[in-house]
This record gives structure tokens, C-alpha cells and sequence, in this order.
């Protein structure tokens, strides 16, 4: 199973149309709750968004995001937790 990229930061670009947080699409997050969207779509799809975000915001992606796989809760749902 493929963890969602979504990092609890959802607010979109009205410009681009993409999200602060994940750099996904409306219709890509939409996508991604299908049951029937395969892993391989998903894959293809984790690098595509990561393309969308540079410099800090990429960086705070990867962070939040591998922080997510590995327990459970992005840093952003974190936080607000120990607040």
C-alpha cells in the first residue's frame, strides 16, 4: 500500500491549481482515494507532484512525508497534537 502524499497542509494555489502542501491537483487527490487506482499510478504520481514543489517547500514535503510513512501522521498533524 501506497501512503497519500497529502501532508495535512490543504490549501491550493489559485494560480496553479496545485496544493501548498502536496502539489497535487483537485482531480489527483480525488484520484488517489479510488479504490481502484493502482499502485503503479500512485508511484508515477508521487514523483511527478514532487517536480511540481521546489526549494524549501520540496524539502518540507519530503520531511513531512517520509515522517508520515514511517509512523503514521505527517509533522504538521504532529505538531498540532503536542501544542
Amino acid at each position: 500500500m501506497i501512503i497519500s502524499p497529502c501532508i495535512s497542509i490543504c490549501k491550493t494555489d489559485p494560480q496553479t491549481g496545485y496544493c501548498y502542501g502536496c502539489g497535487r491537483s483537485n482531480k489527483e487527490k480525488k484520484i488517489w482515494k479510488t479504490e481502484v487506482t493502482s499502485n503503479k499510478w500512485k508511484e508515477e504520481n508521487l514523483i511527478k507532484i514532487q517536480k511540481r514543489l521546489t526549494g524549501w517547500q520540496l524539502e518540507s514535503f519530503k520531511d513531512s512525508y517520509k515522517h508520515k510513512v514511517e509512523n503514521g501522521i505527517s509533522l504538521f498533524k504532529k505538531k498540532l497534537i503536542n501544542e
